[in-house]
């Protein structure tokens, strides 16, 4: 049901999905950025997700195979994306697509890419405007660790508290040495803190998700030398969601995922709540029962989950609906 084509845009590998059936109008054009925490993933790992998106939403799905880091340093993962993002905006009249009907989408580290990817593109008036970004169990923030969610899921697979931050070093290709202190919140000057604590902040998650087990922090020991060894945790390329009121308030509407038990669930809740009181648009669907990384069995038959079922059934609804 679907034609296939794989190519390369500046050495970066995408997938094109396109529907077979015959054309009634131009279609939707979907961009896909996988999860893997910059590190690890592939195109071919994500195929179930972006073969049913084009089938059920009748639309164009680019699948991104962004290079990865450590072997392709950061922020190149964002510029692969970017790059991608591009050549298929100056090529919509190639796959038929309408140029009102974008979507910029991905999951966990792939929804932080869309995240940036949506941001940038504010400023570009030669391109058409996004549609809308899709964020599933998007990570967003690595200004505090301390949130109820991070405290609630710790163990909690396929993410592990200390696993996040460990794959943030391999990511961003720094020694692990000060992991505990960045676990602690001490790579975080008290300035900053102060600065963002009105959008990251456990006294902004609502109080039925404080309910399992969730222990206020005591003030943190800052450390400079922590800060110096892992500074661009903080950067707005890593940490979409301390990006200043002016340009979240014109980002295009949003659908946001989030899992109960996630360790970046509550990234999730804290971006939801920054779209809605800048006046955007916004669709959010909690599983209760997901945990991270859920959809990489979607289509796995008996392995499948079934709230990753209804995550993608959700955004097959939400697609449709633009």
């Amino acid at each position: 049901k679907l034609l296939i084509q794989d190519l390369k845009v500046d050495e970066v590998p995408l997938r094109i999905y396109q529907p077979k059936c015959p054309l009634t109008g131009k279609r939707r054009g979907i961009l896909y950025f996988h999860g893997g925490a910059g590190t690890f993933g592939n195109i071919s790992a994500f195929e179930r997700i972006c073969c049913h998106i084009a089938k059920q939403c009748n639309s164009v799905v680019v699948s991104v195979g962004y290079r990865l880091a450590p072997e392709h340093p950061y922020p190149g993962q964002y510029l692969d994306c970017l790059n991608a993002t591009l050549y298929f905006m100056r090529n919509l009249e190639e796959y038929h697509v309408d140029p009102a009907l974008i979507i910029i989408s991905g999951d966990s580290c792939g929804a932080n890419f869309a995240t940036v990817v949506c941001q940038i593109l504010l400023n570009r008036r030669d391109l058409p405007k996004v549609r809308a970004q899709i964020l599933l169990y998007p990570g967003l923030q690595g200004l505090d660790f301390h949130l109820p969610s991070y405290q609630q899921n710790a163990s909690v697979p396929l993410l592990f508290r200390k696993q996040v931050l460990y794959l943030c070093f391999r990511y961003l290709n720094k020694e692990p040495s000060v992991l505990e202190d960045v676990l602690q919140n001490h790579h975080v000057p008290e300035t900053v803190k102060q600065k963002y604590k009105k959008w990251v902040s456990a006294d902004i998650i609502p109080d039925n998700f404080k309910v399992r087990g969730y222990v206020p922090q005591k003030s943190t020991l800052y450390k400079p030398e922590v800060h110096e060894a892992i500074k661009e945790i903080l950067g707005i390329t890593f940490s979409p969601l301390l990006a200043e009121d002016s340009i979240i308030c014109q980002l295009p509407e949003s659908y946001i995922a989030t899992c109960e038990f996630d360790v970046l669930r509550d990234d999730g809740l804290l971006y939801t709540k920054r779209l809605e009181d800048n006046g955007v648009k916004v669709t959010w669907y909690h599983s209760e029962s997901g945990c991270h990384g859920i959809l990489a069995f979607f289509g796995y038959g008996i392995f499948s989950f079934p709230s990753g079922e209804k995550i993608m059934d959700s955004v097959v609804n939400y697609i449709n609906s633009l």
